[in-house]
């Protein structure tokens, strides 16, 4: 009698199944408005949100410390609500990847992303689509992950010496200049890693951010990566982060029919490329997993005794949303547990902003540990750490998505490696079970056999 309550939503009409999507998504952002009026009150959150909109958002920039918290929570709300907008509008399933841009739009409009300088880039998507005669709705990621770059925005609008309105207009400019020439690099990049970084966007986004970089420097304009992080916040946002996740596990739980059937299978995927989740397995399942990474990656930034303010919480909610769209626990952990191991042995401080945002967005690279293995994922966890912390300078935080710079990085260099290892292995196998072409047993067997 208790099974009726559980809905198998597989069976449901697909009308009402992307409502139901709409829904969690809207009610995610109304508990990050919820969050911010416990904070704050509505003149600090309103001062706060102006201060977000008209400053520079260089990586790393914690809208906590920026403003307040409540302004910070109020523009990762907006900034949902403002997506699901552009999604809506081009009428298309709202998918495993969308939901993984969606929480990561969230998660960085907690530190670099806004209203101010993430428009422009998506006009610049949608210039593209215009010119190139092709539906905006091909290009809806790059245009969502694109925002990566709107600290070039700020930067040029707000820090480069122009006055008010020549900042704005020219920020913009830039800001949709970077927009109309992403998605033609992202489709060109993704070769390079062969699908396993997860944020192949991030990667494009590094190499515009390194070429804008590089002429601003050939003109001595020199921009600085800034380090601005919050502390002090970990009890009220840990309750609230686990609280979420409870709520995103029950509503999977209900939506698998009250139980982890094909969650097995679930763990089988690699993740190569971006899996679509949702499509696959269901959104019940696929809840279920984001829930999982959520109360995983809270735990271990708790464990190292991390601060839970905007960068790390932005960390937490991109593997979230990526778990409806290439992560797992099972290929996300030796991502993890790499990082750690190097982290340690080269006595870094494993509680630091920095160190966590590594580990975070390291598992970009779960794909290898997905593909090729544990081992394997351990090795690109540790080889992300020490290439991640040279590669900032390159863009001097101008792409948010630095971790997904670095990921790209990391991809070309060992998985040729892993093919070449696992190729070879394969040879040996194969040839350990091929029959030989020529008889060779004995003269003396073969007269035998003869008679």
């Amino acid at each position: 009698m208790g099974k009726l309550w559980f809905l198998p939503l597989q069976d449901e009409n697909p009308v009402v199944m992307e409502r139901i999507k709409y829904m969690i998504a809207l009610f995610f952002s109304f508990t990050l408005v919820g969050l911010a009026l416990y904070f704050n009150t509505l003149e600090e959150i309103w001062h706060g949100s102006l201060k977000i909109l008209i400053s520079p958002a260089n990586l790393v920039t914690d809208y906590f410390e920026l403003a307040n918290v409540g302004a910070a929570f109020i523009n990762a709300a907006l900034m949902i609500i403002k997506s699901l907008l552009i999604i809506r509008s081009t009428k298309v399933t709202l998918s495993g990847p969308l939901f993984a841009a969606i929480f990561t739009i969230a998660g960085f409009s907690l530190f670099g992303k806004n209203l101010f300088n993430s428009i422009p880039i998506i006009l610049g998507v949608f210039l593209y689509a215009k010119l190139t005669h092709t539906p905006f709705k091909n290009y809806l990621l790059a245009a969502l992950y694109g925002t990566a770059l709107g600290p070039l925005v700020s930067e040029v609008a707000f820090n480069s010496g122009f006055s008010f309105f020549t900042g704005i207009l020219l920020g913009w400019i830039a800001g949709a200049i970077v927009g109309l020439i992403l998605p033609p690099l992202s489709r060109h990049f993704v070769s390079f890693h062969k699908g396993f970084s997860l944020y192949n966007i991030g990667f494009t986004a590094g190499i515009i951010g390194m070429a804008f970089i590089a002429i601003f420097r050939a003109y001595g304009i020199e921009v600085d990566t800034v380090n601005l992080v919050s502390s002090g916040y970990n009890q009220p946002l840990s309750i609230y982060l686990y609280s979420l996740f409870f709520l995103l596990f029950s509503g999977g739980l209900y939506f698998n029919g009250g139980s982890f059937s094909g969650y097995a299978a679930f763990l089988k995927e690699d993740g190569k490329g971006g899996s679509d989740f949702i499509e696959h397995h269901g959104l019940g399942l696929t809840l279920i997993n984001m829930a999982l990474l959520g109360g995983l990656t809270t735990t271990l930034v708790l464990i190292v005794r991390g601060e839970l303010n905007g960068p790390v919480i932005g960390g937490i909610f991109t593997v979230v949303g990526f778990g409806a769209y290439g992560k797992h626990v099972k290929n996300v952990f030796p991502i993890l547990l790499g990082v750690l191991i190097v982290g340690w042995l080269t006595s870094a401080e494993l509680s630091s902003t920095g160190f966590l945002l590594t580990a975070l967005f390291g598992t970009t690279l779960a794909p290898i540990s997905g593909h090729y293995g544990v081992i394997a994922g351990i090795f690109a966890g540790g080889l992300h750490m020490v290439i991640v912390t040279n590669i900032s300078y390159l863009h001097a935080g101008m792409n948010l998505y630095n971790n997904g710079f670095s990921g790209g990085f990391t991809a070309a260099i060992i998985v040729p490696l892993l093919e070449v290892v696992f190729f070879h292995k394969k040879e040996r196998k194969n040839k350990s079970i091929v029959k030989p072409l020529i008889n060779t047993e004995p003269v003396e067997d073969l007269e035998k056999n003869k008679q």
